[in-house]
């Protein structure tokens, strides 16, 4: 299951990838899409905030890829100058900026530092699924209720201590991308339903498994099926 949403930021990065383009990473974790695109001969740099992280990145780094990795938080990327890669890549840090002035400016930085006509992904925990899924099906929702954790009247995540994601809803979303310069162009679930049947998934045999990827790359963006998902992509272009 977890594949899933790497097949498919990976299926969109591709439809965009060209020879000499170079990639930045914003929060990069342990480097998965870095590595995989420095070891296909892109120019990849990445930025991370948890040491942990940057030390297994480095780890895993392999002799002839062009990558570096330094410390730094989404919402500065000042040691990065304007207009600078062609693929800026933010799949991590809008799942642990909780205000919306933060998530903004991660945003406003990415563009910044993407050259005109560049892309940016950037990806998103979503509220819907997580609702269904842990509130419900798991039968947390009193749980929620009780630890003042979500709000009757329209079912959003009211901000606590123990909250570790930020979960929103496709509104919100369109909020933070418009006045920022850019053209949207795909908004696509990440995983779609495959995170509600992990089981089914994990117990599949290849031949199906595959059945299923391509069943899920044919719908991940119908609008009426994008809300299921766990994750979404927004995937803009800079004018």
């Amino acid at each position: 299951a977890g594949n899933v949403e790497f097949s498919t930021t990976m299926h969109f990065i591709e439809r965009y990838l060209q020879p000499g383009m170079r990639v930045l990473e914003v929060g990069a974790a342990t480097g998965r899409y870095s590595h995989t695109l420095a070891r296909r001969g892109f120019r990849v740099d990445a930025v991370e905030y948890v040491q942990h992280n940057i030390d297994v990145f480095n780890r895993l780094t392999q002799p002839g890829e062009d990558v570096t990795i330094r410390r730094g938080d989404a919402r500065d990327l000042s040691f990065f100058a304007d207009d600078t890669f062609d693929l800026t890549l933010v799949l991590g840090p809008m799942y642990y900026l909780f205000e919306e002035a933060d998530r903004r400016q991660a945003l406003r930085e990415a563009v910044r530092v993407t050259k005109k006509g560049g892309m940016i992904f950037a990806a998103y925990c979503m509220l819907d699924a997580s609702i269904l899924c842990y509130g419900f099906a798991r039968g947390e929702l009193q749980s929620l209720i009780r630890d003042n954790r979500i709000d009757l009247t329209d079912f959003t995540q009211i901000p606590h201590e123990l909250d570790f994601f930020h979960l929103c809803r496709r509104e919100e979303i369109d909020a933070l991308r418009s006045g920022l310069g850019v053209t949207q162009l795909h908004f696509a679930a990440a995983e779609g339903y495959a995170k509600h049947m992990e089981h089914t998934l994990e117990d599949m045999d290849e031949e199906t498994y595959q059945h299923f990827l391509r069943y899920h790359l044919h719908t991940c963006e119908r609008q009426d099926m994008v809300g299921i998902s766990h994750h979404t992509i927004d995937i803009f272009r800079k004018d």
